[in-house]
């Protein structure tokens, strides 16, 4: 058997050419296809508005600035994410902390949020953000945490980097309870850009900010300039902005892809329900199934029974990887991580969430995974655990 990568992008001669209409048009970087992205984005979620960013991690940090983080601003999220959930927070100045996680759904626990918020409503240190994550694809418990956020005043900034294509009670992610939700479109997620990100919202004032922030604070608009109009050239930078802007090439892949996104993601599921069937006698705890979602199905992730088997996680990885599977993990808790440990956070800090990592390990999903290569993970996977 040849490798398996843990994913892998999918790209089509539909994909091809609407980049080669890019390479072959006036633009290759600010051009229309940005905002046809970005407009074809909002209708397919459900959004007002799509700002589209140069990648996840800009679209995290700018929306944290829109929405006031800031030196000394609080804002949570889960230890059970990629780094850039947290680090988008230090970018700003702002002081991070952790809430862990479910045991079954791996998400953001909505006990241990509410239970954190009542002791820090006690002490007056409530968070000005908290940074929900859509884990492996699967929706945050969104009803429950705006409902949070109303009664303690906080904003609810979504990561829903995993999410593309995902729904909550038969919404699309992006579109609803989250003052705004950050998308990824990096190579392995379920849309790509190559490199790209989106954030979401309803908010037109915020969305406003937001595409300010990602183009160096700088405008041209006519109606927003606060200086005398010396003539069409004037510009003015009215915030500390960056350069995190998305280019037509980007824009016109991810324009692309998004009308497959149906059948990618159909793909996706079909794959996590026969992992779930191949996989139901052996000693692994399975991802959670919750009635009123739709997993994007980013990743598939399984975590070893200790109780029953005595298998190793590194003893599993390494049969895996041995037969040229890419199995990885996600992720090593934020809190754990040597930066963090400067910052005051040591082990145990956030129980749940170092359990579910200790015996967690990822099996590959990707839309173009054969049931050939499916049969053989689940072998191997038998044969070490056994």
């Amino acid at each position: 058997m040849s490798h398996i990568p843990y994913s892998h992008q999918n790209i089509d001669d539909d994909d091809i050419a609407a980049v080669t209409a890019v390479l072959r048009s006036e633009y290759l970087t600010q051009g229309p296809m940005v905002a046809q992205f970005e407009e074809t984005f909002a209708r397919r979620v459900g959004a007002r508005h799509a700002v589209a960013m140069a990648n996840a991690t800009a679209a995290l940090h700018v929306a944290c600035l829109a929405l006031g983080v800031t030196a000394g601003s609080r804002v949570w999220t889960s230890p059970n994410s990629f780094l850039a959930s947290a680090n988008c927070v230090l970018y700003c100045g702002g002081d991070i902390d952790f809430v862990d996680i479910d045991p079954v759904t791996r998400n953001m626990s909505v006990a241990a949020l509410r239970a954190k918020l009542e002791r820090a409503a006690g002490r007056g240190e409530l968070p000005q953000v908290v940074i929900p994550v859509d884990f492996a694809g699967l929706p945050c418990d969104l009803r429950e945490m705006r409902e949070l956020a109303d009664k303690y005043g906080f904003a609810l900034l979504e990561d829903a980097s995993h999410a593309t294509g995902a729904s909550y009670q038969g919404q699309p992610v992006g579109s609803d309870y989250a003052d705004a939700t950050a998308f990824s479109f990096h190579a392995v997620k379920i849309v790509t850009t190559a490199e790209g990100g989106v954030v979401t919202t309803r908010d037109a004032a915020l969305a406003k900010r937001l595409r300010l922030l990602r183009s160096h604070g700088m405008t041209r608009e006519p109606e927003d300039l606060q200086h005398e109009v010396e003539g069409p050239w004037v510009y003015e930078q009215q915030l500390l902005g960056y350069n995190y802007r998305l280019t037509d090439l980007q824009a016109a892949l991810g324009w692309s892809q998004l009308k497959r996104l149906d059948a990618l993601h159909a793909a996706r599921v079909a794959l996590a329900d026969r992992y779930d069937m191949l996989l139901r006698d052996l000693p692994l705890l399975l991802p959670a199934r919750v009635p009123d979602r739709v997993s994007a199905w980013h990743l598939y992730v399984v975590e070893i029974d200790g109780a029953r088997t005595a298998c190793r996680r590194a003893t599993l990885f390494d049969a895996l990887r041995r037969a040229r599977i890419g199995a990885n993990v996600h992720y090593i808790p934020i809190h754990t991580q040597p930066y963090y440990a400067s910052l005051g956070f040591k082990r145990g800090d956030f129980p749940a969430a170092e359990r579910y990592y200790a015996r967690a390990i990822t099996l590959p999903l990707f839309p173009a995974m054969t049931g050939e290569q499916q049969d053989f993970v689940v072998r191997t996977l038998t044969a070490a655990l056994r």
